[in-house]
């Protein structure tokens, strides 16, 4: 028993038996790259993508699965993980990883408004999340990392990360071995949209892996195809994704494509 999620044991046959036949995420690795629209949109890039796509797990929640000792578990929560920079006065640079809960109840202002909050609560050098605090325990006692690296942040829903934050290219980024992350998604700087034709328009390409154990692809493309559709259409995560009453009326732009 995990309390993080719950054994899925009603799989198909041929479902249950991927994580022996690919008993390592590099060994199920998928990538697809998207561009998104810059255009139309006036808040933050990653909490834009951040939104689609759990509003889109939402519709097609195997996305939230995860295989563990060759056993597929269904989370019993949404979350989120990425990394910021944190600049020290000496001009070091250094990374703290953070983690956001979602809730069906949440939009996109709210899971916007988490992000920021996270970020600013951390973002000076001398602040130090749980995760700082138990990485620096851990390392402290001789022979615990082998035996603890595996906890958070790597125990996520999914993990993303924001090159064009610092003005770098996206890249496919591998799922970690360890932990239970099934899906990454990188970020890269804004590129021409060469690929519609239009050079005076700047889109945001997105590079994302998927470990696709965790459901089949027809379940991966009715996923993607909601993703797709949330970021075209932006006017549909103004409101709780559980059809809920918004706490605060806000409007935004529609147009991500």
């Amino acid at each position: 028993m995990r309390p993080d999620g719950t054994r899925v044991k009603d799989l198909p046959p041929l479902v249950a038996a991927i994580p022996y036949i690919m008993p390592k995420r590099y060994d199920a690795w998928n990538s697809i790259t998207e561009n998104i629209d810059e255009e139309g949109v006036r808040l933050n890039h990653m909490s834009v993508i951040i939104a689609a796509y759990y509003r889109a797990v939402l519709d097609n929640p195997k996305l939230n699965y995860f295989v563990m000792n060759g056993k597929i578990y269904r989370r019993n929560h949404f979350c989120v993980s990425f990394v910021i920079l944190k600049k020290q006065s000496d001009g070091v640079v250094n990374e703290t990883a953070l983690k956001v809960y979602l809730e069906p109840s949440d939009d996109i202002f709210s899971i916007d408004r988490k992000i920021r909050e996270v970020i600013a609560a951390n973002q000076h050098e001398h602040q130090s999340n749980s995760t700082d605090k138990f990485a620096r325990f851990m390392f402290s006692v001789p022979g615990l990392p082998k035996f603890v690296v595996w906890l958070s942040p790597f125990h996520t829903s999914m993990f993303i990360t924001n090159l064009a934050s610092i003005k770098t290219s996206y890249i496919h980024h591998h799922c970690y071995e360890f932990g239970t992350t099934s899906v990454f998604v990188c970020m890269g700087k804004p590129v021409p949209d060469y690929m519609g034709g239009d050079l005076t328009r700047k889109v945001m390409p997105i590079g994302v892996v998927m470990a696709e154990r965790i459901c089949t692809g027809y379940e991966y493309a009715a996923f993607y195809s909601d993703f797709k559709g949330y970021l075209r259409d932006l006017s549909q995560l103004e409101t709780p994704f559980d059809g809920s009453r918004p706490q605060k009326e806000e409007k935004i732009p529609a147009g991500v494509s």
